[in-house]
């Protein structure tokens, strides 16, 4: 059963540009929290890579 989400808080994804960009099989996307009220416009992380095998920026998507 879900977890059900109280006040502010919603689960976001972040994929990667770089990799979306390169043409290469697969995705690098992490699942994370954010406060909607503190941050209401899109999160962008650096984040890892795995396939890429560097730190890329990852944007938030949905």
């Amino acid at each position: 059963m879900a977890k059900k989400q109280k006040g502010n808080r919603i689960q976001i994804i972040l994929e990667c540009t770089e990799h979306k960009e390169s043409g290469m099989p697969g995705t690098s996307r992490y699942v994370t929290q954010k406060n909607r009220k503190n941050t209401p416009e899109r999160l962008e992380l650096k984040k890892y890579n795995s396939i890429l095998k560097r730190y890329t920026v990852h944007r938030e998507i949905k």
